[in-house]
Protein backbone atom coordinates (compact mmCIF):
# COMPACT_ATOMS: atom_id res chain seq x y z
CA UNK A 1 0.00 0.00 0.00
CA UNK A 2 1.35 3.20 -0.95
CA UNK A 3 1.66 6.21 1.67
CA UNK A 4 -0.75 8.45 2.57
CA UNK A 5 0.12 11.72 0.69
CA UNK A 6 0.88 14.31 2.98
CA UNK A 7 -2.38 16.81 2.20
CA UNK A 8 -4.75 13.79 2.94
CA UNK A 9 -2.49 12.79 5.99
CA UNK A 10 -4.74 12.42 9.41
CA UNK A 11 -4.67 15.70 11.09
CA UNK A 12 -2.58 15.78 14.76
CA UNK A 13 -4.44 15.27 18.09
CA UNK A 14 -4.56 18.96 19.49
CA UNK A 15 -2.22 19.56 22.47
CA UNK A 16 -4.13 20.18 24.87
CA UNK A 17 -2.14 20.63 27.70
CA UNK A 18 -0.29 22.88 26.02
CA UNK A 19 -3.21 25.01 25.28
CA UNK A 20 -4.78 24.96 28.48
CA UNK A 21 -1.26 25.63 30.25
CA UNK A 22 -0.78 28.85 27.97
CA UNK A 23 -4.36 30.09 28.16
CA UNK A 24 -4.23 29.85 31.95
CA UNK A 25 -0.39 31.43 32.28
CA UNK A 26 -1.36 34.18 29.53
CA UNK A 27 -4.76 34.90 31.40
CA UNK A 28 -3.16 35.45 35.33
CA UNK A 29 -0.23 36.96 33.89
CA UNK A 30 -2.42 39.45 31.86
CA UNK A 31 -4.56 39.94 35.17
CA UNK A 32 -1.80 40.76 37.13
CA UNK A 33 -0.22 42.82 33.99
CA UNK A 34 -3.85 45.02 34.12
CA UNK A 35 -5.89 44.73 37.23
CA UNK A 36 -2.99 44.17 39.97
CA UNK A 37 -3.96 47.35 42.22
CA UNK A 38 -7.96 45.84 41.61
CA UNK A 39 -7.38 42.57 43.25
CA UNK A 40 -4.99 43.42 45.41
CA UNK A 41 -7.67 43.19 48.10
CA UNK A 42 -8.48 38.94 47.00
CA UNK A 43 -5.16 37.97 48.80
CA UNK A 44 -4.90 34.70 47.18
CA UNK A 45 -5.72 35.81 43.39
CA UNK A 46 -3.32 38.69 43.92
CA UNK A 47 -0.55 36.14 44.95
CA UNK A 48 -1.68 33.67 42.12
CA UNK A 49 -0.97 36.31 39.64
CA UNK A 50 1.65 37.72 41.24
CA UNK A 51 3.18 34.26 41.21
CA UNK A 52 2.82 33.73 37.65
CA UNK A 53 3.77 37.33 36.42
CA UNK A 54 7.10 36.77 38.12
CA UNK A 55 7.95 33.04 37.36
CA UNK A 56 6.86 34.34 33.39
CA UNK A 57 9.50 37.52 33.69
CA UNK A 58 12.34 35.05 35.25
CA UNK A 59 12.18 32.62 32.85
CA UNK A 60 11.48 34.17 29.52
CA UNK A 61 15.02 34.74 28.65
CA UNK A 62 15.95 31.48 28.95
CA UNK A 63 12.81 29.60 27.21
CA UNK A 64 13.65 31.78 24.16
CA UNK A 65 17.76 31.03 24.53
CA UNK A 66 16.60 27.29 24.55
CA UNK A 67 14.44 27.83 21.51
CA UNK A 68 17.36 29.65 19.83
CA UNK A 69 19.71 26.60 20.59
CA UNK A 70 17.38 24.40 19.70
CA UNK A 71 16.81 25.74 16.00
CA UNK A 72 20.33 26.19 15.71
CA UNK A 73 21.08 22.78 16.26
CA UNK A 74 18.48 21.39 14.06
CA UNK A 75 20.48 23.03 10.94
CA UNK A 76 23.51 21.24 12.59
CA UNK A 77 24.59 18.03 11.30
CA UNK A 78 24.84 15.15 13.25
CA UNK A 79 28.61 14.38 12.87
CA UNK A 80 29.39 17.53 14.13
CA UNK A 81 27.58 17.69 17.32
CA UNK A 82 28.68 13.86 17.93
CA UNK A 83 32.12 14.88 16.82
CA UNK A 84 32.03 17.70 19.55
CA UNK A 85 30.72 15.31 22.31
CA UNK A 86 32.64 11.86 21.40
CA UNK A 87 31.13 8.95 19.99
CA UNK A 88 32.76 6.57 22.03
CA UNK A 89 31.80 5.53 25.21
CA UNK A 90 32.69 5.61 28.62
CA UNK A 91 34.42 8.66 30.52
CA UNK A 92 35.58 10.86 27.59
CA UNK A 93 32.89 11.72 25.92
CA UNK A 94 30.42 12.01 29.85
CA UNK A 95 33.14 14.46 30.62
CA UNK A 96 32.70 16.75 27.71
CA UNK A 97 29.11 16.51 27.65
CA UNK A 98 29.45 17.46 31.94
CA UNK A 99 31.82 20.41 30.38
CA UNK A 100 29.67 21.63 28.15
CA UNK A 101 26.58 21.63 30.47
CA UNK A 102 28.52 23.70 32.89
CA UNK A 103 30.42 26.40 30.15
CA UNK A 104 26.78 26.62 28.53
CA UNK A 105 25.01 30.01 29.91
CA UNK A 106 21.64 29.06 29.95
CA UNK A 107 18.88 28.43 32.22
CA UNK A 108 17.75 25.29 33.11
CA UNK A 109 14.88 25.44 31.35
CA UNK A 110 16.83 26.44 28.64
CA UNK A 111 19.27 23.47 28.94
CA UNK A 112 16.28 21.14 29.68
CA UNK A 113 15.40 21.68 25.63
CA UNK A 114 19.15 21.79 24.42
CA UNK A 115 19.62 18.30 26.35
CA UNK A 116 16.60 16.72 24.48
CA UNK A 117 17.92 18.22 21.00
CA UNK A 118 21.25 16.58 21.87
CA UNK A 119 19.94 13.36 22.40
CA UNK A 120 17.67 14.02 19.14
CA UNK A 121 20.91 14.81 17.59
CA UNK A 122 23.13 10.91 18.71
CA UNK A 123 24.18 11.92 21.82
CA UNK A 124 24.37 8.98 24.12
CA UNK A 125 21.93 8.28 27.23
CA UNK A 126 24.83 8.89 29.40
CA UNK A 127 25.82 12.13 28.21
CA UNK A 128 22.46 13.75 27.73
CA UNK A 129 22.19 12.69 31.19
CA UNK A 130 25.33 14.56 31.99
CA UNK A 131 24.65 17.33 29.96
CA UNK A 132 21.69 17.92 31.82
CA UNK A 133 22.39 17.58 35.50
CA UNK A 134 25.64 19.49 35.14
CA UNK A 135 23.77 22.80 33.92
CA UNK A 136 21.03 23.71 35.82
CA UNK A 137 22.81 26.23 37.61
CA UNK A 138 26.39 26.13 36.66
CA UNK A 139 26.14 28.97 33.95
CA UNK A 140 28.60 31.62 34.28
CA UNK A 141 26.30 34.15 35.07
CA UNK A 142 25.04 32.58 37.94
CA UNK A 143 27.88 31.25 39.26
CA UNK A 144 28.80 34.53 39.89
CA UNK A 145 25.58 35.53 41.45
CA UNK A 146 26.11 32.68 43.75
CA UNK A 147 29.70 33.64 44.53
CA UNK A 148 28.10 36.99 45.91
CA UNK A 149 25.04 35.16 47.75
CA UNK A 150 27.39 32.46 49.40
CA UNK A 151 31.06 33.19 48.66
CA UNK A 152 33.59 31.85 46.32
CA UNK A 153 34.25 28.35 48.73
CA UNK A 154 30.84 26.88 48.78
CA UNK A 155 30.60 27.80 45.40
CA UNK A 156 33.28 26.13 44.15
CA UNK A 157 32.72 23.54 46.00
CA UNK A 158 28.75 22.89 44.56
CA UNK A 159 30.51 23.34 41.39
CA UNK A 160 32.93 19.88 42.01
CA UNK A 161 30.46 18.11 43.43
CA UNK A 162 27.45 18.66 40.51
CA UNK A 163 29.88 17.64 37.94
CA UNK A 164 30.85 14.63 39.81
CA UNK A 165 27.38 13.52 40.27
CA UNK A 166 26.83 14.04 36.57
CA UNK A 167 29.86 12.64 35.61
CA UNK A 168 29.12 9.60 38.14
CA UNK A 169 25.06 9.58 36.79
CA UNK A 170 26.42 9.47 32.88
CA UNK A 171 29.06 6.52 33.64
CA UNK A 172 26.10 4.89 35.24
CA UNK A 173 23.34 5.41 32.39
CA UNK A 174 25.79 4.09 29.67
CA UNK A 175 26.74 1.11 32.13
CA UNK A 176 22.90 0.25 32.17
CA UNK A 177 22.76 0.79 28.01
CA UNK A 178 25.54 -1.50 27.64
CA UNK A 179 23.49 -4.17 30.11
CA UNK A 180 20.43 -3.47 27.86
CA UNK A 181 18.79 -2.59 31.50
CA UNK A 182 18.26 0.78 29.20
CA UNK A 183 17.12 1.22 25.71
CA UNK A 184 19.85 3.04 23.83
CA UNK A 185 19.60 5.97 21.52
CA UNK A 186 18.08 4.35 18.53
CA UNK A 187 19.89 7.80 16.65
CA UNK A 188 23.09 7.05 17.95
CA UNK A 189 25.72 7.25 15.17
CA UNK A 190 29.58 6.11 14.20
CA UNK A 191 31.48 8.94 12.74
CA UNK A 192 33.34 8.39 9.93
CA UNK A 193 37.47 7.71 10.72
CA UNK A 194 38.13 10.18 7.79
CA UNK A 195 35.68 12.65 9.31
CA UNK A 196 37.45 16.21 10.47
CA UNK A 197 35.26 18.84 12.12
CA UNK A 198 37.51 21.77 11.27
CA UNK A 199 37.98 21.49 7.23
CA UNK A 200 34.32 20.02 7.02
CA UNK A 201 32.89 22.97 9.19
CA UNK A 202 34.50 25.46 6.93
CA UNK A 203 33.14 23.73 3.62
CA UNK A 204 29.44 23.24 5.38
CA UNK A 205 29.96 27.26 5.79
CA UNK A 206 30.94 28.08 2.66
CA UNK A 207 28.14 26.10 1.12
CA UNK A 208 25.77 28.10 3.48
CA UNK A 209 23.27 30.66 1.92
CA UNK A 210 21.64 33.23 4.72
CA UNK A 211 18.46 34.44 4.00
CA UNK A 212 15.80 35.92 5.79
CA UNK A 213 14.19 32.95 4.58
CA UNK A 214 16.29 30.47 6.37
CA UNK A 215 16.48 32.31 9.55
CA UNK A 216 12.63 32.32 9.43
CA UNK A 217 12.89 28.51 9.08
CA UNK A 218 15.25 28.35 11.44
CA UNK A 219 12.68 30.21 14.01
CA UNK A 220 9.56 28.46 12.89
CA UNK A 221 11.49 24.93 13.36
CA UNK A 222 12.89 26.02 16.87
CA UNK A 223 9.36 26.77 18.10
CA UNK A 224 7.86 23.22 16.46
CA UNK A 225 10.60 20.99 18.26
CA UNK A 226 10.71 23.41 21.31
CA UNK A 227 6.61 22.27 22.19
CA UNK A 228 7.15 19.25 23.70
CA UNK A 229 9.37 21.20 26.75
CA UNK A 230 7.13 24.11 26.73
CA UNK A 231 4.14 22.71 27.32
CA UNK A 232 5.38 21.17 30.55
CA UNK A 233 7.02 24.24 31.25
CA UNK A 234 3.94 26.53 31.34
CA UNK A 235 2.55 23.68 33.74
CA UNK A 236 5.23 23.75 36.06
CA UNK A 237 4.39 27.81 36.34
CA UNK A 238 0.92 26.89 37.18
CA UNK A 239 1.76 24.36 39.82
CA UNK A 240 4.08 26.26 41.51
CA UNK A 241 2.39 29.43 41.74
CA UNK A 242 -0.70 27.36 43.21
CA UNK A 243 2.51 25.77 45.50
CA UNK A 244 3.49 29.61 46.32
CA UNK A 245 -0.02 30.46 46.91
CA UNK A 246 -1.67 27.82 49.21
CA UNK A 247 1.24 26.74 50.78
CA UNK A 248 3.46 29.56 53.94
CA UNK A 249 6.76 30.13 53.33
CA UNK A 250 7.18 29.39 57.12
CA UNK A 251 6.11 26.16 56.87
CA UNK A 252 9.28 25.70 54.14
CA UNK A 253 11.87 27.61 56.86
CA UNK A 254 11.12 25.57 59.93
CA UNK A 255 11.61 22.42 58.20
CA UNK A 256 14.81 23.14 56.36
CA UNK A 257 17.77 23.01 59.14
CA UNK A 258 20.67 20.71 58.71
CA UNK A 259 19.01 17.23 59.77
CA UNK A 260 18.22 14.54 57.59
CA UNK A 261 14.85 15.23 58.25
CA UNK A 262 15.78 18.82 56.81
CA UNK A 263 16.99 17.42 53.89
CA UNK A 264 14.21 15.19 53.34
CA UNK A 265 11.77 17.81 53.50
CA UNK A 266 14.50 19.95 51.48
CA UNK A 267 14.27 17.56 48.48
CA UNK A 268 10.85 17.36 48.62
CA UNK A 269 9.99 20.72 48.41
CA UNK A 270 12.89 20.91 45.61
CA UNK A 271 10.46 18.40 43.78
CA UNK A 272 7.34 20.23 44.28
CA UNK A 273 8.59 23.91 43.57
CA UNK A 274 8.96 24.34 39.89
CA UNK A 275 11.33 27.40 39.77
CA UNK A 276 13.87 28.41 37.08
CA UNK A 277 17.75 28.50 37.98
CA UNK A 278 17.22 31.85 38.55
CA UNK A 279 14.53 31.35 40.73
CA UNK A 280 16.21 28.74 43.09
CA UNK A 281 19.87 30.50 43.43
CA UNK A 282 18.56 32.98 45.86
CA UNK A 283 16.42 30.36 47.60
CA UNK A 284 19.51 28.07 47.99
CA UNK A 285 21.15 30.84 49.63
CA UNK A 286 18.96 31.33 52.34
CA UNK A 287 18.70 27.93 52.90
CA UNK A 288 22.61 28.01 53.78
CA UNK A 289 22.91 31.58 55.32
CA UNK A 290 19.59 31.74 57.22
CA UNK A 291 18.91 27.73 58.01
CA UNK A 292 22.76 27.39 58.01
CA UNK A 293 22.20 24.02 56.00
CA UNK A 294 24.84 24.11 53.15
CA UNK A 295 24.04 20.28 52.52
CA UNK A 296 20.01 21.10 51.86
CA UNK A 297 21.45 24.18 50.05
CA UNK A 298 23.47 22.06 47.49
CA UNK A 299 20.57 19.67 47.81
CA UNK A 300 17.93 22.18 46.74
CA UNK A 301 20.15 23.15 43.49
CA UNK A 302 20.86 19.63 42.40
CA UNK A 303 17.45 17.98 43.37
CA UNK A 304 15.63 20.47 41.01
CA UNK A 305 16.43 18.58 37.73
CA UNK A 306 16.71 15.10 39.36
CA UNK A 307 12.88 15.29 40.94
CA UNK A 308 11.66 17.99 39.21
CA UNK A 309 8.10 16.30 37.25
CA UNK A 310 8.72 18.78 34.12
CA UNK A 311 12.38 17.03 33.52
CA UNK A 312 10.74 13.42 33.95
CA UNK A 313 8.06 14.53 31.49
CA UNK A 314 10.18 15.79 28.60
CA UNK A 315 12.77 12.67 28.92
CA UNK A 316 9.30 10.58 28.57
CA UNK A 317 8.51 12.43 25.29
CA UNK A 318 11.96 12.77 24.15
CA UNK A 319 13.28 9.39 25.09
CA UNK A 320 9.48 7.28 24.35
CA UNK A 321 10.81 5.59 27.53
CA UNK A 322 9.11 5.70 31.48
CA UNK A 323 11.94 3.47 32.62
CA UNK A 324 14.62 5.68 31.55
CA UNK A 325 12.57 9.01 32.71
CA UNK A 326 12.36 7.26 36.39
CA UNK A 327 15.69 6.50 36.33
CA UNK A 328 17.16 9.90 36.44
CA UNK A 329 15.59 10.15 40.21
CA UNK A 330 16.35 6.64 41.05
CA UNK A 331 20.41 7.39 40.42
CA UNK A 332 21.14 10.64 41.36
CA UNK A 333 19.15 11.43 44.14
CA UNK A 334 20.93 8.80 46.07
CA UNK A 335 23.93 10.51 45.48
CA UNK A 336 22.55 13.71 46.11
CA UNK A 337 21.66 12.59 49.76
CA UNK A 338 24.68 11.30 50.49
CA UNK A 339 26.68 14.49 49.39
CA UNK A 340 24.15 16.76 50.98
CA UNK A 341 24.08 14.97 54.87
CA UNK A 342 28.04 14.91 54.17
CA UNK A 343 28.25 18.62 53.33
CA UNK A 344 25.84 19.33 56.15
CA UNK A 345 28.62 17.14 58.45
CA UNK A 346 31.50 19.59 57.91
Amino acid sequence: MSDVPACHAPAARPDWLLRLSLTGVIALYATHLLLAEQIREVNRLHMLTHSVFDLMNTMWWGILAGIVMIAILGKIPREFVMSTLGTRSGASGIVRATLAGVLLDLCSHGILMVATRLYERGASLGQTMAFLIASPWNSFSLTLILIALIGLPWTVAFIVLSILIAVITGLLFDWLVNRASLPANPRRIELDEDFRFWPEARRQFKQTEITWASIREMAVDGIRASRMVVRWMLFGILLASAVRTFVEPDVFAQYLGPTLVGLTVTMLVTTVLEVCSEGSTPIAADILTRANAPGNSFAFLMGGVSTDYTEIMVLKDATQSWKIALFLPLLTLPQIILVGWLVNTI
